[in-house]
């Protein structure tokens, strides 16, 4: 198998993967969507609410804000030795909220919350949690630990992760007359017109749609669309608690696991 990167920052990432198939293509994914554990707010202490919304409505919004995550100083409350349902400073941090409008009507942000671990903190501050009219007060404590993303979606260390096979484009040898519908109709731009010739612009954007295919009145000596059967384009993108190279590189050690656990339950069946 072979990578190549094309695009990688703090939150996306964008790989073409060689000599793999579909099956390990759909297993990573699946993982990254459910299984890479990230950090999320899962229970709060209400010790003072006298604004409009319900306590249940702020903790719902709560554990929606992405956490900064650090999966190596934590353990998931499954996994921990403490085996408490309270948690224990090796699988849980405490986030504090004490707000309070004085002088008229004013936003509550996510970076208000005040973490006992200064690495988990809300992804960004700038995460409205609620408005306070004057006089009106919120306080409370939070609880946030690991989780993944087939028990709850606040868990997704991902937005998006999705992949494509590679697309194999060819332009017509001959001259196209000018026509150009297959140049019109593509949604990405894709291809281009240069004189008399249709040329690919921009190949990766392909989302092998077939648009152009369809539309060449030349059929069969028209564009020729296909695609590498185990070649894919895979893109990830993080919500920020963990960077999408560390998520892929989970995703392969999850599945490592699964399959050992997979191959030494098959021994103990066929004996």
């Amino acid at each position: 198998m072979k990578i190549e990167v094309l695009q990688k920052d703090e939150t996306n990432l964008r790989v073409v993967v060689k000599d793999a198939d579909v099956s390990l293509m759909n297993a990573l994914r699946r993982i990254a969507l459910a299984e890479v554990p990230s950090m999320a707010i899962e229970e709060v202490v209400m010790i003072e609410n006298s604004s409009i919304l319900q306590d249940e409505m702020i903790a719902h919004r709560l554990g929606l804000i992405p956490l900064k995550t650090k999966l190596d100083d934590y353990n998931l409350p499954e996994e921990c030795e403490c085996q408490s349902e309270f948690g224990c400073p090796q699988c849980r941090v405490t986030l504090t909220l004490n707000a309070e409008a004085n002088e008229g009507t004013r936003t509550v942000y996510s970076g208000e919350l005040v973490s006992e671990n200064p690495d988990i903190v809300p992804v960004s501050e700038r995460v409205p949690i609620i408005k306070l009219s004057k006089g009106q007060k919120l306080k409370l404590e939070a609880y946030a630990r690991l989780g993944k993303g087939k028990v709850h979606a606040k868990w997704q260390p991902v937005s998006v992760c999705a992949y494509k096979y590679y697309p194999k484009i060819e332009p017509p040898t001959k001259g196209c007359e000018n026509c150009a519908k297959c140049v019109d109709i593509c949604p990405k731009k894709v291809l281009v017109l240069k004189g008399d010739k249709i040329e690919v612009r921009d190949l990766l954007a392909c989302t092998l749609c077939m648009d152009c295919v369809e539309t060449c009145p030349q059929k069969e000596k028209g564009v020729k669309v296909e695609w590498e059967k185990n070649t894919f384009i895979m893109s990830m993108e993080s919500n920020g608690g963990l960077p999408p190279g560390k998520i892929l590189q989970e995703a392969t050690k999850i599945l490592d696991k699964q399959l050992k656990e997979f191959e030494k339950q098959l021994k103990v069946a066929e004996k």
